[in-house]
């Protein structure tokens, strides 16, 4: 932590913005994101079993449109 003593005479807002400084350059504010936003990688097994469902919903909707029980839904048209 950045340590920021009173001068004398000063103003506290001239004390904080000190302290602002101190701190944004010490780096400490990224490091604390870094470790806060980390999203760490699914394990094996997680990815296994997600893909073996993407491949059991794909055969399914295949499955359902080529009988003609799954409704045509309209082309979407693309809006920028």
């Amino acid at each position: 932590m950045a340590e920021v003593k009173r001068k004398k005479g000063e103003t506290f807002d001239a004390l904080l913005r000190r302290f602002q400084r101190r701190y944004q350059q010490s780096g400490r504010g990224i490091q604390t994101k870094r470790i806060r936003f980390h999203k760490s990688d699914p394990s094996k097994t997680k990815r296994h079993r997600s893909a073996l469902f993407r491949v059991a919903k794909r055969e399914e909707y295949e499955y359902l449109r080529k009988t003609g029980q799954l409704k045509e839904e309209p082309k979407r048209t693309r809006r920028y």
